[in-house]
């Protein structure tokens, strides 16, 4: 028995049917239909008043025997039964790609084939394909992955909810090679017996399913997630020609920023339509592969920011082929950092501070808002910020409620920037500011918020979760400050329904433009309930992981340790969770229905 085939028999015997089933296997069981529903289901399409043509365009240059005949019979499983697969060949030398080929488009006269003389590269190869295409909506198949069965179905069923999408994407997962292209890279061993993706690879068995958020217009920047299933509407494919040449191993990110530059008409389709054929030497090559096609990526997200007219430069992100795009900021755009506090002046001294000598962006201004502080060391440090040209302190000489004294300090600057930051916070990046202003400074953009840790290097904060462990919760909490989170999320530059205010930057019009925070929210969600104002009025909020703070949460102001503080807690959550009912029943739209609620890892909702 051969090594390879050893491996395999553990992995199914770890993963058989009498064995304990992971969340996905159970997931999967719950969520898909199964063969007996797909007679009712292709019946129901036939109902349909709308029912396009959609050509399943696939560029092939020597696939596995194995890979195209599972991709191009998982086409011809599809319940939607209106299709045209076009496939184009870039001159394979493998005899056996055109015979199985033309023996499946003889028996079904909506394959299309043509076989090319000579290898085109991978865009041109699409585009021969794309000429073969008389559909009116595109979707893009790979030689070696799969649709599901239901693909089709569940796109042309959202074509009858909406008929003026463009553009359509869907969640994905991975299913591994068929004995193929199988390479063990130095400390397999511990890969495969530890990791339960190596044993569903060898045991054959789908894995790591993606789900994806809404369309992030700043997600996609960092990395691109909306690639499987892609459909999208012929016609702008016909305005934008197509693929380009020059951006080989990135050309399908390419083609989606160029796309999204013609339409805001897009949404995802929550369900695994997709299955991505993932080969072990693929997995272990993700660190040293693609400098190609990184490059092909940056350059494609630099034409997509010329045509927004911004100003930006494209760095490497923590993974090959993420990124991270840094917009130009002028240093004539003022800041006003807006502290409130009441005594505990070691807090504030080390928060001010740490502005002061590690902050590389210089057009600020610091307003400590002072709630009534009567300790005689805090009165004495206010008195050593009197020679501090870049610091100002505002006396609010009411009892404490959030919300009313950042909306006072609000109203005392004529700075164009708000940044509202909790006294028990402290500095880690020189470039915080920078990286918030960064987006703030966008006129699409309403609220940035930034990646806070607590003091021993856990995540604090990165980002908020809409609905998450009931009305709205910080997912990734207490992970280690390296841990990547779902997908890569704690690292990179991404939208978010709302961010904490513990250190918050929003434009002054756009605070003004919704009313800056509710007064009657004196502590809880009141920075969730600001966030959903913003993104009411139809701008984005972003987060940064590139501004980083510690943030000593509750060294301020304590727990709500005592019946009043829980009543008024109770109050707050009750009058934002009925304010946006809606909003959360409806799901966050930069999360996804898959996932689970009740915990705040991302993990499969079962």
């Amino acid at each position: 028995m051969s090594f390879h085939k050893l491996i395999s028999k553990i992995g199914s015997a770890i993963l058989s049917p009498g064995s304990k089933k992971s969340p996905y296997d159970i997931w999967m069981m719950r969520n898909e239909p199964d063969r007996s529903q797909f007679k009712a289901m292709g019946s129901d399409s036939q109902s349909w008043a709308y029912r396009p043509l959609v050509s399943i365009v696939t560029p092939v240059y020597n696939p596995v025997k194995y890979d195209i005949t599972r991709c191009i019979q998982s086409v011809i499983d599809q319940v939607y039964e209106k299709w045209e697969l076009c496939i184009v060949d870039g001159g394979s030398d493998k005899s056996y790609v055109k015979r199985i080929i033309e023996r499946y488009a003889k028996k079904d006269k909506r394959i299309k084939f043509v076989s090319l003389s000579q290898n085109k590269g991978i865009a041109g190869n699409s585009n021969e394909a794309l000429k073969l295409a008389t559909g009116e909506y595109i979707g893009f198949l790979d030689h070696d992955d799969m649709l599901a069965p239901f693909a089709l179905y569940e796109v042309v069923k959202l074509l009858n909810q909406s008929p003026e999408l463009d553009f359509i994407y869907s969640d994905e997962d991975k299913i591994p090679a068929k004995g193929k292209n199988i390479y063990l890279q130095p400390g397999w061993f511990r890969e495969v017996f530890l990791s339960y993706n190596y044993l569903c690879h060898f045991a054959g068995k789908r894995y790591e399913p993606f789900f994806k958020p809404e369309w992030s217009p700043d997600t996609i920047l960092s990395y691109n997630y909306a690639c499987h299933f892609l459909v999208v509407r012929k016609r702008i494919l016909d305005e934008i020609g197509g693929f380009r040449e020059g951006y080989e191993g990135a050309q399908d990110y390419d083609l989606i920023l160029r796309v999204v530059n013609k339409t805001n008409n897009i949404k995802r389709i929550p369900k695994i339509l997709y299955h991505w054929r993932a080969t072990l030497e693929s997995t272990a090559s993700k660190t040293t592969i693609k400098p190609l096609a990184s490059a092909a990526g940056k350059k494609a997200i630099m034409e997509y920011i010329k045509c927004k007219g911004l100003e930006a430069e494209v760095l490497d992100g923590p993974c090959p082929t993420w990124y991270r795009v840094k917009y130009s900021v002028s240093s004539l755009q003022k800041v006003n950092i807006i502290i409130p506090t009441r005594d505990k002046v070691d807090l504030l001294k080390r928060c001010v501070s740490s502005i002061l000598n590690k902050t590389d962006y210089k057009n600020y201004e610091i307003m400590i808002v002072d709630n009534q502080s009567i300790e005689k060391e805090t009165i004495a440090y206010f008195n050593t910020l009197n020679n501090e040209k870049r610091i100002r302190v505002l006396q609010y000489d009411k009892p404490y409620n959030y919300s009313a004294i950042n909306n006072y300090a609000a109203k005392s600057t004529d700075a164009q920037f708000l940044l509202f930051l909790n006294n028990d916070t402290e500095v880690i990046s020189s470039e915080w500011l920078t990286a918030m202003l960064e987006f703030a400074q966008r006129e699409d953009v309403g609220a940035v918020g930034a990646k806070l840790y607590y003091q021993d290097d856990t995540i604090q904060h990165a980002g908020v979760i809409i609905g998450l462990m009931g009305l709205a919760a910080h997912p990734y909490q207490r992970l280690p400050r390296s841990d990547f989170g779902y997908m890569g999320r704690t690292n990179i530059v991404q939208n978010l329904s709302a961010v904490t205010a513990a250190c918050m930057m929003v434009r002054k019009d756009v605070f003004d433009e919704v009313g800056g925070f509710d007064e009657g929210l004196e502590v809880a969600f009141n920075d969730v309930d600001l966030c959903l104002k913003i993104r009411e009025k139809g701008y984005l909020i972003v987060f940064t992981p590139y501004a980083e703070l510690y943030h000593h949460e509750l060294a301020s102001r304590g727990r709500d340790d005592t019946e009043e503080k829980r009543t008024r807690s109770l109050q707050e959550t009750t009058t934002v969770g009925n304010r946006w009912k809606k909003t959360v029943t409806d799901g966050d739209p930069y999360y996804n229905p898959n996932l689970s609620l009740d915990k705040t890892d991302f993990s499969i909702k079962l």
